[in-house]
C-alpha cells in the first residue's frame, strides 16, 4: 500500500482492533509489526461485555466466544477460611448481549483480526516491520519503516502507536509515562491439570486472598492459569525452578507432581502518559498506559481507546483534519484511566493483600455488604465490567 491514510504500529490485540475499524470505516490502514507474528504469551485473557460489543459491531464476537470460555461467575475466596464471596454477570442480562466475561487469551483475538485485515481491500499487514523514525506536518506524517531488507518511507494522514509499554513512538514525542513500578514481579503458570477437582465451586475467574500469598486462578479454553507475587529479593532461576513450582501447587492442591506449560516473570507497573494525542500521532492501550492485571482491565482500557481514537480520525478524515478532535480523545481516555483503570486495579491488589490485617477485613467485610445488597451489588457489576468507565469517558465530551 503506497499511500495509507492511517498507519498502525503493533499487531497486538489492541493495534489489530484499530486497524480492522478503520478499514471497516472505508479508511486505507497500514498495520506494521516488528515481530514476524502476533506474538504469542501469557498475556491479558479476560474480555469484558463492552468489549465483546465492539467486537460484535466488527462482525467479531461470536467467532471469538466460540474460542473462549463463558464466565459469567468471579470469586473473592478467602484461602485460609474458605469463604467465597460471588458475584454473576447474569444479572446485566437485560443491557447486554454479553452479560459474561470471555475467558480467550489475547493473542487469539490479535491474529484472527490479523488474518481478517490480510484479506481486505482497504488494509496492508506488514510483519518484520517497525517505525525507526517519523517527522510530522500540517498535512499528515512520514514514517520511516525498517524491513528485513529495507528502510522506506510511507506517507499517511494519521499514524496510532499501538506498539505497547515500551513504545518508542510515546518516547520520541517525549511524553512522560507517569507512575511507578511494583517493587515485587508476578509470577504465571499455566498447567492443564483441573483444579475444580481439588476446589470445590471453583469459577473460571477467582481472586484467592492469603496473608501468606495471594493468588489468582484464570480458566483458559487451553489450561489453568495461576498468578502469585514474586518478592523482589527472589532469584529469577528460583522462581521458574521445580522447587517454586512445587511449592506453588502444593499450597493450593496439595501435590507436586504437576506439570506446567509456562513459567513466565514479568514486571507490573501503574503508569500513565502525560498526554495520549501528539499532533496527528495517537497513543493507545500499552503505549499510554500500563496496569496491573488484577481485573483484567488493561487490554479491554485499550481496545476502548482505539475505539475512541478511530472515531475521531474518521472525523478529521471526513470534515478535515481539526486538533480539538484529538484533544476530545485524549479529554476522554486519559481522565478515566487515571480515575478508574489505575484506581481500581490497585483497589483490587489490596483487595488481596492482608496488609494491614485490620484493614484487610474491613474491606472483606464491605465485599460482603455490597453483594448482598442489589442495587449495590449492579453498581459494582456494572463498574467492573467497565460499562461505567465507558459512560464516563463518553460523558467527557
Amino acid at each position: 500500500m503506497k499511500n495509507p491514510q492511517v498507519i498502525v504500529a503493533g499487531a497486538g490485540p489492541v493495534g489489530t482492533v484499530a486497524a480492522y475499524r478503520l478499514a471497516s470505516m472505508g479508511i486505507d490502514v497500514l498495520l506494521v509489526e516488528a515481530g514476524n507474528d502476533c506474538a504469542i504469551d501469557l498475556r491479558a485473557s479476560t474480555f469484558h461485555p463492552p468489549t465483546l460489543e465492539m467486537l460484535d459491531e466488527l462482525g467479531m464476537a461470536d467467532t471469538l466466544i466460540e474460542k473462549g470460555l463463558k464466565a459469567p461467575e468471579y470469586h473473592y475466596r478467602e484461602r485460609e477460611s474458605g469463604e467465597v464471596v460471588s458475584f454473576d454477570l447474569s444479572e446485566l442480562a437485560d443491557e447486554t448481549r454479553f452479560p459474561f466475561r470471555l475467558q480467550c487469551e489475547q493473542y487469539v483475538l490479535a491474529s484472527m483480526v490479523a488474518k481478517k485485515l490480510e484479506n481486505h481491500p482497504r488494509a496492508e499487514v506488514r510483519f518484520s516491520h517497525r517505525v525507526v523514525h517519523f517527522t510530522q506536518d500540517d498535512e499528515g506524517v512520514e514514517v520511516a519503516l525498517e524491513g528485513p531488507f529495507s528502510i522506506e518511507k510511507v506517507r499517511a494522514k494519521y499514524l496510532v502507536a499501538a506498539d505497547g509499554g515500551n513504545s518508542i513512538i510515546r518516547k520520541w514525542l517525549n511524553v512522560d509515562f507517569e507512575g511507578f513500578t511494583y517493587p515485587e514481579r508476578f509470577l504465571t503458570l499455566s498447567t492443564k491439570v483441573e483444579l475444580k477437582d481439588y476446589i470445590p465451586n471453583l469459577a473460571y475467574v477467582n481472586y484467592v486472598s492469603d496473608p501468606r500469598e495471594w493468588l489468582v486462578l484464570l480458566r483458559v479454553p487451553s489450561a489453568w492459569r495461576i498468578l502469585v507475587p514474586a518478592k523482589e529479593d527472589q532469584p529469577d532461576e528460583w522462581l521458574v525452578s521445580e522447587e517454586k513450582k512445587n511449592e506453588v501447587f502444593r499450597n493450593l492442591i496439595g501435590r507436586e507432581d504437576v506439570e506446567t506449560g509456562h513459567r513466565t516473570i514479568y514486571r507490573v507497573h501503574q503508569r500513565v502518559a502525560s498526554k495520549f494525542d501528539h499532533g496527528r500521532v495517537g497513543l493507545v492501550g500499552d503505549a499510554c498506559h500500563l496496569n496491573n492485571p488484577l481485573g483484567g482491565f488493561g487490554m479491554n482500557s485499550g481496545i476502548h481507546d482505539a475505539w475512541s481514537l478511530c472515531s475521531k480520525i474518521k472525523e478529521n478524515l471526513d470534515n478535515g483534519h481539526d486538533d480539538s478532535r484529538f484533544a476530545a480523545y485524549d479529554a476522554e481516555r486519559r481522565p478515566v484511566t487515571h480515575r478508574f483503570i489505575q484506581a481500581q486495579t490497585m483497589q483490587n491488589k489490596k483487595l488481596l493483600e492482608h496488609s494491614p490485617e485490620e484493614n484487610h477485613a474491613l474491606r472483606l467485610q464491605e465485599m460482603k455488604d455490597i453483594q448482598k445488597d442489589p442495587v449495590r451489588r449492579r453498581e459494582f457489576l456494572r463498574r467492573q465490567a467497565m460499562f461505567v468507565s465507558l459512560e464516563e469517558a463518553q460523558a467527557a465530551n
